[in-house]
């Protein structure tokens, strides 16, 4: 890094110690987990069924409004958050904090559940129409009209400006770099060349806004999963008779830290809850971006629907990469981050199948965090200065693809932790303040009898 900027990246590493250290973002996305999981009944295990069935199910809602479905609602949240972080995020988690950091991220998630419920339901409930006719909503909206006064204003306004900032960092050049890394490292092909693609490819789909990103989201999110599964499930496969053991380690560590020198259970602790918020992104407020543009007559049902993107992306696919790495005793040979996925996934695939695999994951988990995220900067920009700056915002963030593709990111990852941070805080506040209003207008949808079935006459669609 050059010397002039050590000061700043010294100044950053400091404030994101901070942000994000155990006194502060940690302990209140996880608590207003469980508080929003004590006052919604356990509603993410009451109904995950019927949930899962809403969002992969292809169903119309006769008078619902919204540009895109349930289900590419739901992709365009899952593209943003199924990233480096379910291949390279599990690995330092477990590489940090030991095997029982998977089980305090599976604990993340299931509580980061509930938040994501609650932020979704927010963003459905106060959604609003934008001057070119299509759905906006998220936290910068259901702050500022359902807390009301100065403080809502502050914080909607204040969420808006850290989103559109902090989509330029985890959503945009520290993905293009990741995916420039691994293509190089694993293929040879020059970073040039992947940032020139990824940049082409990225300014196609995003000029067409949320029913493009939805429909490539909708059919890329699936895809990707299945082949990076595909392959995880081979590695454990071949170590199945491994398995138990390392389920029983995963649970075992997450109470003893035995695993690491000293039984560290603090560190334990701290880096699974930290991996898992990073991965999911239950409290950092975009699930209600994108679940503002879904078609539903209800916001109940649409944040059930949402709900399970923290399912699918930290009980599902970060599972896959966790036991792997357990499962193939990968975890004790001191690799660290993507190389040490990379090492599990080769300790159980023939020749360079293991390497392929991991790079080709990074590299389509990488792509559609930039579609995600593009479209969350963009809808923060629209709520601050209007539909004029969309248009311009696109194509600086295309242009930054490129950029992220080139240079080195150490400070750039630094500040984007910072400013995901700085959405998270006022999210959280709001979440809290509006917890009331959730629960009443929750608990009245379930009190209807029909509840379960689609709003006026369901059929496939």
């Amino acid at each position: 890094m050059d010397e002039a900027l050590a000061p700043v990246q010294d100044g950053l590493d400091t404030l994101n110690g901070f942000v994000w250290g155990p006194y502060l973002l940690i302990p209140l996305l996880l608590l207003t987990g469980l508080y929003l999981t004590v006052m919604l009944r356990g509603l993410q295990f009451r109904t995950l069924g019927y949930a899962l069935w809403l969002a992969l199910i292809k169903r119309k809602e006769v008078g619902a409004e919204g540009d895109v479905s349930h289900y590419q609602a739901l992709a365009t949240a899952l593209a943003a958050t199924i990233g480096t972080g379910n291949i390279a995020g599990v690995a330092t988690a477990i590489a940090a904090g030991g095997p029982g950091a998977l089980f305090w991220m599976w604990v993340t998630g299931l509580v980061g559940m509930a938040t994501k419920y609650a932020e979704a339901f927010l963003g459905v409930r106060f959604r609003r129409k934008d001057a070119r006719g299509n759905q906006s909503g998220g936290p910068m909206f259901y702050l500022t009209e359902g807390i009301g006064g100065s403080l809502g204003a502050f914080l909607g306004v204040f969420f808006a400006i850290a989103t559109a900032i902090a989509a330029f960092g985890i959503g945009n050049m520290v993905q293009s770099n990741s995916v420039a890394e691994a293509l190089d490292s694993q293929f040879g092909v020059a970073p040039l060349a992947t940032g020139l693609v990824l940049t082409a490819l990225a300014g196609v789909v995003i000029v067409g806004g949320i029913r493009s990103i939805g429909r490539v989201a909708a059919a890329l999110v699936p895809f990707m999963a299945l082949i990076y599964m595909i392959g995880a499930s081979v590695v454990l496969a071949i170590h199945a008779e491994q398995l138990p053991a390392a389920i029983s380690l995963v649970f075992t560590d997450a109470f003893t830290g035995n695993a690491l020198a000293g039984g560290a259970i603090g560190t334990v602790i701290r880096y699974g809850v930290a991996r898992g918020i990073f991965s999911n992104e239950s409290g950092l407020g975009t699930g209600g971006i994108a679940a503002a543009a879904a078609q539903t007559s209800n916001p109940v049902r649409q944040a059930m629907v949402s709900m399970t993107q923290t399912f699918l992306d930290t009980i599902v696919v970060c599972s896959f990469t966790g036991l792997a790495i357990v499962a193939t005793g990968s975890w004790e040979t001191g690799e660290d981050g993507a190389a040490l996925t990379v090492l599990a996934f080769s300790d159980g695939l023939p020749g360079e199948w293991g390497g392929a695999i991991v790079a080709v994951g990074i590299a389509l988990f990488a792509f559609s965090t930039l579609l995600g995220w593009s479209y969350f900067g963009e809808r923060a920009m629209d709520r601050l200065l209007g539909a004029r700056a969309i248009t311009p915002y696109r194509a600086v963030f295309a242009a930054a693809i490129l950029l992220g593709a080139l240079v080195e990111l150490q400070l750039v990852w630094t500040f984007a932790d910072v400013m995901n941070g700085l959405m998270a805080l006022p999210n959280l506040i709001g979440l809290l303040l509006l917890s009331g209003l959730v629960v009443r207008e929750t608990r009245e949808f379930f009190a209807e009898p029909g509840w379960r079935e689609v709003a006026g006459a369901a059929k496939k669609g």
